[in-house]
C-alpha cells in the first residue's frame, strides 16, 4: 500500500513504509551518514509486523492456516504481537510461548490482544521439552486446526523483508545505501533486506549485530557450533542459541558482538539524544555501529533498523533501580530520590511534641521505627529513638505517659531529594542514623536511614 493512501481498510494496511530518520548526536565520531529505519511506526511498534502477517498469509494460500483455527508460536514478544493483531483483524485465536528472560511489558502487551502466554524457562537447550520452542511446536501438535508458523524456520519471514524492507531502503536512500546494520535473531530481517539489497548492488556491506552468549558470529565465522560460546545473556530480541533455517550467512559480511551492558547503555543514550523510543535490540545495533565506526567514510551511508519500540522494556532498561541491579549503572551516580523511589513505603511518620512517649512506643514497635521525627504544629523542632525511649520505660515504667518532648533530641537535617547519594553517605555517620529529605516542589518530606544507604549499595 502507498504510504500516501490515507484511509486503511484494517489496521494491516498500516505495515510497512515506515520513516527512515537521520542520527545526529548518538553516533558522534562516525564519518558515514547515519540512518535509522524507524520500524516503531507499525501497528505493533516493531518490524515484526511485517512477517507475522506475510507467515499468516502464505499460510492461508497453501491451506496450513483455515477459518477458525489456532496460531501457535514461540516469541519474544514482537512476533507474537504482530501475530495477534492480524489474528484479530482475520479472525484467530493466538496462544504463544515465551521466555521468562522477556520483559513483563512484553506479556502484558500480548494478553491484552486477547492471546493466551505460556512463560517457559530461559537457561535450557532448545531441544529441552521445557524451552518455550519445544512446548509451542508440542501444543501445535495436540490442538486441533492449529498453525505452528515457526519463524525461526518459516521462510515466509526473510520473504517479507525481501519484498518489503529492502525495496523500501532502497528507495528510501535512493539507492546510495553503502551498509546495512541489523541486531540478528531468527535471521529474517537480516537476509530477506540483505538479499533484496545485495541484488541491487553486491558492493553493499550487511553487518549483523550480535550478542555474547549467543552462537551467530561464531558459527558464521568457523561454520561450527561451539556449545562454549553459549550462555545465558540479557539483550533481548537478539542472538541464537541455535541457527534458524532463515539465515543465508554468505549474505552477512560481518558479525559484530556487543555486551548487554553497552546495548542498554546505548538504548537510553538513542533516546535521550535523538528523540526516538527504542528497545533493547536499536541499543545494540547503535553500539555496534560505533565499535565499526573506523571502517567507514564520509562517503558512506549507512542504515540500522530500529527494530521495536521502548514500552516494551520500561520495567527494565529505562527503569534506573534495574539498571543498577546489573551493574550497567554507577550507584555513585544515586541521590535520595532513587532512594525513596525503591521503598514501598517511603513516607515520613511524625508524633507530636505533646504526645506520650508510650504512643511512640507504639508507633516504633509496629513500625519497626528506629528514630521518629518530632513536631510542633507542621514544624519539625526534635526527634527521638528507640534505645532512648526503651532505656527510658525500663527505668520508669510510669514514664510512658510523660510528653515525648522530655526524651526528644535535636531535630534531624533536611536535604534536598536531588542530594547525591555520597553526600548522604558522609552525613550518616556517627551517633546519626538518618537524615530526612524534603521534595520542595511537591512538598513532601521523607527520611532515609543509614539502613536504606547500606541497602542500596549492596544492590
Amino acid at each position: 500500500m502507498s504510504s500516501s493512501k490515507k484511509i486503511c481498510n484494517t489496521i494491516l494496511d498500516a505495515i510497512g513504509n515506515t520513516p527512515m530518520v537521520r542520527l545526529n548526536k548518538v553516533t558522534k565520531g562516525v564519518k558515514a551518514t547515519v540512518y535509522a529505519k524507524v520500524e516503531t511506526f507499525n501497528p505493533g511498534n516493531s518490524i515484526k509486523d511485517r512477517m507475522a502477517l506475510k507467515m499468516i498469509e502464505d499460510a492461508e494460500k497453501s491451506g496450513k492456516l483455515k477459518p477458525g483455527g489456532t496460531i501457535i508460536e514461540g516469541t519474544s514478544g514482537n512476533t507474537g504481537m504482530g501475530l495477534a493483531i492480524a489474528g484479530i483483524v482475520k479472525g484467530y485465536k493466538c496462544i504463544f510461548t515465551t521466555t521468562d528472560k522477556q520483559s513483563k511489558e512484553k506479556v502484558d502487551a500480548l494478553r491484552a490482544f486477547g492471546a493466551e502466554v505460556i512463560v517457559c524457562p530461559t537457561n535450557v537447550e532448545p531441544e529441552d521439552p521445557r524451552s518455550y520452542y519445544s512446548v509451542a511446536a508440542r501444543l501445535s501438535r495436540e490442538i486441533e486446526n492449529s498453525f505452528y508458523p515457526n519463524q525461526y524456520d518459516n521462510l515466509s519471514n526473510r520473504q517479507a523483508h525481501y519484498e518489503q524492507t529492502g525495496p523500501e531502503i532502497w528507495e528510501q536512500t535512493d539507492g546510495k545505501i553503502t551498509h546495512l546494520v541489523v541486531g540478528a535473531g531468527t535471521g529474517g530481517t537480516i537476509c530477506g533486506t540483505g538479499q533484496y539489497l545485495k541484488e541491487k548492488n553486491p558492493n553493499i556491506k550487511i553487518w549483523g549485530i550480535d550478542t555474547y552468549g549467543s552462537v551467530l558470529k561464531i558459527f558464521r565465522d568457523t561454520g561450527k557450533m561451539d556449545q562454549n560460546e553459549i550462555y545465558p545473556y540479557v539483550t533481548e530480541g537478539i542472538g541464537e542459541d541455535f541457527i534458524p533455517k532463515n539465515y543465508d550467512f554468505k549474505l552477512i559480511d560481518h558479525f559484530e558482538k556487543v555486551t548487554d551492558k553497552d546495548a542498554a547503555l546505548m538504548t537510553r543514550e538513542i533516546v535521550q539524544k535523538e528523540g526516538i523510543w527504542v528497545g533493547n535490540s536499536a541499543g545494540s545495533a547503535v553500539a555496534g555501529l560505533m565499535q565499526l565506526k573506523d571502517q567507514l567514510t564520509e562517503k558512506d551511508v549507512v542504515v540500522i533498523i530500529f527494530h521495536d519500540h521502548g514500552t516494551r522494556y520500561i520495567a527494565k532498561i529505562f527503569n534506573d533501580e534495574w539498571m543498577r541491579k546489573m551493574g550497567y549503572l554507577d550507584k555513585k551516580g544515586m541521590t535520595a530520590n532513587d532512594l525513596v523511589n525503591s521503598r514501598k513505603n517511603a513516607e515520613l511518620m511524625t508524633i507530636d511534641k505533646g504526645d506520650t512517649i508510650a504512643s511512640a512506643l507504639k508507633l516504633i514497635t509496629e513500625h519497626n521505627f528506629s528514630q521518629i521525627p518530632v513536631t510542633s504544629g507542621d514544624r519539625i523542632i526534635g526527634s527521638i529513638y528507640e534505645n532512648l525511649v526503651f532505656n527510658k520505660i525500663l527505668d520508669n515504667p510510669n514514664a510512658k505517659n510523660d510528653a515525648v518532648e522530655s526524651i526528644m533530641q535535636e531535630a534531624l537535617p533536611f536535604v534536598d531529594i536531588t542530594t547525591p547519594l555520597e553526600t548522604l553517605s558522609k552525613m550518616i555517620s556517627g551517633d546519626r542514623d538518618a537524615v530526612l529529605v524534603k521534595d520542595f516542589k511537591a512538598n513532601r518530606s521523607f527520611i532515609i536511614t543509614k539502613s536504606d544507604i547500606a541497602e542500596a549499595l549492596a544492590r
